[in-house]
């Protein structure tokens, strides 16, 4: 007897109190691979322009599940996968021609050609959609069916952002929201409101059925994909099933039982489940750190609060914390030894990062340097009660650092950042508001300290990354909404550092640019990262499935299905 999942489809209408009728659809288990970690809470559009979509039209540079991007990145090669975008190339200093796969099709049957991809861009021309990428480009055109230029502007051009853009804008079909955009009088809030039931894109699944509990994609049998990049071959998994957990601890339950075959949420102690359950779970890497590192979640200081304002304190903090108690019981070891540089050690930007300039001018758990920074530097004297007052009395502390509340992982690391600071005499106090008040308080810089990531694995990084946390050019003041550099830090040769990396081509003088900055940032200090943390957790159970990708096998990176992980569902094959 085939194992089936159940999923009720409550199909009701009240009519003098009585529900009308009820469905049950039945999907085989060994048809359906289900995933978890990417919705929390219930879906609410199908419309990849709203504010909140459903998590498979959300996120360009992960979900292509349904709509697709040109590229995506592959952060274990530190290169592109190409998808709609057969290849690119520069022309010259400002123009990057991109083919289009003349093979691609939208499930509607209608081609995928340059114009969909000049009209889904120049979208983000048009409406504030949070398209950053129009601070560089001067257009976006066409030249022929299956060739678009991206032209930067003379004045301000960014090769570095233009290349990171390739790969995280979806495609949209010319033909539907232009129609769309036409019946809502080109009003954003209302193009906004439009739910795009039964979304029409290019990739391989498409929308099957959604709930407040689950969400259900179904194979598009004839993806233009299978045969131009798959050789012929379609995803052995008939459907994506996406059960909306309540809290980790639900999910990881689930996960551990077998329902779930591979996800993305924070699972302490996973290893428990293959050394001491006997349960046949992964992980990318079968011992410490589990992990591919590829984030780094930092502790932001708002520079203009005083004496948060002063290098030495932000200094003695940093010095202060147990960043291997942080990995080991906050992370369950799945952060290596964090380093103090804005460069990450590993992948493709690890060329630029300077072992020895860490070593040298850097900082780490070491609560004497603290103490000494504190009476030596800043001739602080310690209280009465154990917390130390400047020489023109100002006590540190009580200061305030947040994150959201329900981040377990991250709770935990600043709990312990507090008790760190707390033991050698800097009163810093936890404070875990719900995701939308946190959101608010770091945009609009209301805050002491916050915990947040400065952005994600791409071909602009490390640049990206210093441009976030220490690029001042374009931040509002405090107060209003800012989308980077949120401790309003100001420096203006690390500006002009900033600005001139992206014109650089020659190597050499890359890696000393990035010296010269990130030097720059350890002397100031205006953020410092935590931990080290996989752009997704990548955690899976073969229990009905099979094939997943590891650090033994690396035929696509650690990624659940998602971004260039999606080479997974080529691979995966049934247990039988």
């Amino acid at each position: 007897m085939k194992k089936v999942f159940v999923v009720f489809l409550l199909l009701a209408s009240l009519v003098m109190g009585s529900v009308l009728f009820a469905q049950v659809t039945q999907i085989p288990r060994e048809e359906a691979v289900y995933v978890a970690g990417f919705q929390w809470g219930p879906p609410t559009t199908d419309n990849p322009l709203a504010g909140s979509p459903m998590t498979f039209v959300s996120d360009p540079r992960q979900h292509i599940w349904i709509y697709e991007t040109l590229f995506t990145w592959d952060a274990l090669n530190g290169k592109y996968v190409p998808i709609l975008g057969e290849s690119y190339k520069w022309l010259d200093e400002l123009r990057l021609e991109v083919k289009v796969n003349p093979k691609a099709y939208f499930h509607d049957g209608e081609p995928v050609t340059a114009d969909d991809v000049v009209y889904s861009y120049k979208l983000g021309q048009k409406y504030p959609l949070g398209l950053q990428i129009w601070e560089w480009l001067e257009d976006v055109y066409k030249v022929d069916d299956h060739t678009v230029i991206f032209e930067m502007k003379p004045d301000n051009p960014n090769r570095l952002m233009v290349e990171d853009a390739i790969g995280a804008t979806f495609i949209l079909p010319e033909h539907i929201w232009s129609k769309v955009e036409a019946e809502n009088n080109y009003d954003l809030t209302k193009i906004r409101q439009f739910r795009n039931e039964n979304p029409v894109g290019s990739g391989p699944y498409k929308v099957f059925y959604e709930s407040p509990e689950t969400i259900i994609l179904e194979r598009v049998d004839n993806y233009w994909g299978n045969e131009a990049l798959h050789g012929g071959k379609k995803p052995a998994a008939k459907y994506i099933v996406h059960p909306i957990f309540k809290s980790n601890d639900e999910g990881s339950l689930a996960f551990e039982n077998g329902e779930v075959d591979v996800s993305q949420q924070f699972t302490p102690r996973i290893w428990e489940m293959w050394e001491e359950k006997g349960l046949p779970v992964g992980t990318w890497y079968d011992e410490i750190p589990y992990h591919m590192p590829a984030t780094m979640p930092s502790l932001w200081f708002n520079v203009n609060k005083y004496p948060l304002s002063l290098p030495e304190v932000r200094k003695a903090i940093a010095y202060s914390v147990n960043y291997a108690r942080i990995s080991e019981l906050a992370m369950s070891n799945y952060s290596p030894k964090v380093q103090a540089s804005l460069i990450m050690p590993y992948g493709g930007e690890a060329k630029y990062f300077d072992e020895n300039l860490v070593k040298q001018y850097g900082w780490e758990y070491n609560p004497e340097e603290a103490v000494r920074i504190l009476e030596e530097d800043l001739g602080a004297t310690k209280g009465k009660d154990g917390i130390y007052v400047l020489p023109d009395g100002t006590r540190l502390g009580p200061f305030t650092v947040e994150c959201p509340y329900g981040w377990t992982d991250w709770n935990a690391s600043l709990q312990i950042v507090a008790q760190s600071a707390r033991a050698v005499g800097i009163d810093i106090q936890t404070s875990f508001p719900d995701a939308p008040i946190a959101y608010d308080n770091r945009q609009t810089g209301n805050f002491d300290m916050t915990m947040w990531a400065p952005s994600q694995p791409g071909p602009a990084q490390p640049w990206l990354r210093f441009q976030i946390a220490l690029y001042s050019k374009g931040v509002p003041e405090v107060g209003q909404i800012a989308y980077s550099n949120f401790g309003r830090y100001k420096n203006e040769w690390a500006d002009q550092l900033i600005d001139m990396i992206p014109k650089v081509t020659d190597e050499k003088e890359l890696k000393n640019l990035y010296t010269e900055l990130d030097q720059l940032y350890r002397e100031d200090i205006p953020m410092f990262p935590l931990m080290y943390r996989p752009q997704t957790f990548y955690e899976y159970n073969e229990t009905y499935w099979t094939g997943w990708a590891n650090a033994e096998n690396p035929y696509a990176p650690p990624m659940p299905l998602v971004g260039a992980g999606m080479e997974m569902l080529w691979h995966l094959e049934p247990v039988k």
